[in-house]
């Protein structure tokens, strides 16, 4: 099923990272978070290795520091919040830079900023080496439940769709003088909203119809060979790998 559109995230490539096989890529991504979320927060040195660690991923898979500079604008709520922890966060206080804060907060809100950002830059850099769709298709065949992948699918196919359909009927309001500048015109937008859902779930009913004509019976058929390697499952852990060898010489105690 094509997604039908190009994706911002995804850069097209051919290096080594976007020639390996998407579940090789989650299953790495999911296992260095988990090694990241279980370091403990005073090894800063580890933070460090799985800093470089990412920044040699990236080198591979040739994408810019700035493409991900860019997309890490979605950690700001985190680094919102975690500025704030000191600042509320009870307990042993210190003085920085004339104002007091709580140390323990300070151990927390650099714990959430580490691990949040690293999670993060992995996130980026699997998305910018993988389509959306063969993301999901990756997540198929670790057994991830077809029903979820399928509304998944449906949702990434069609929703630049619904988005169009919105465009027109804000154009077709603000072309018979409508602009919507106070609580009063909330009617109108509802009634809008209204009927953008029942024309998605009317175009749901017709594909669901169309698909069932063509001999769906609950799977989709997958096109392409997904199929990998044991060196292409070797090269995709060789991350979570090396991080967990850094965090195994941080429980051990020789940071």
């Amino acid at each position: 099923m094509s997604a039908g559109h190009h994706h911002r995230l995804h850069l097209p490539g051919d290096s080594v990272v976007h020639r390996l096989p998407p579940q090789c890529k989650l299953l790495a991504v999911l296992a260095f978070a988990i090694v990241v979320v279980a370091t403990p927060r005073e090894r800063f040195w580890a933070f460090a290795a799985y800093a470089v660690l990412l920044g040699a991923v990236a080198a591979a898979a040739r994408v810019p520091a700035g493409h991900i500079a860019r997309r890490m604008v979605i950690e700001v709520p985190f680094v919102l919040f975690a500025v704030l922890i000191p600042v509320i966060g009870l307990g042993e206080r210190v003085s920085v830079l004339g104002l007091s804060l709580s140390v323990e907060g300070l151990w927390a809100a650099w714990n959430i900023l580490a691990k949040a950002t690293l999670g993060v830059v992995a996130s980026i850099l699997l998305a910018a080496t993988t389509e959306p769709r063969v993301i999901l298709l990756g997540a198929q065949r670790l057994r991830l439940p077809d029903l979820l992948v399928q509304i998944a699918m449906f949702m990434l196919r069609y929703m630049d769709v619904i988005l169009d359909e919105m465009r027109r009927m804000r154009v077709a309001r603000e072309s018979r003088g409508f602009e919507a500048r106070n609580a009063r015109h909330i009617p109108v937008i509802a009634r809008s909203a209204g009927a953008l859902f029942i024309r998605s779930y009317e175009r749901g009913e017709r594909v669901h119809l169309a698909m069932l004509s063509r001999g769906y019976t609950g799977r989709m058929p997958i096109m392409a060979d997904m199929t990998a390697s044991t060196a292409q499952w070797a090269t995709a852990l060789a991350l979570p790998a090396g991080a967990f060898a850094v965090l195994g010489l941080s429980l051990a105690g020789l940071g």
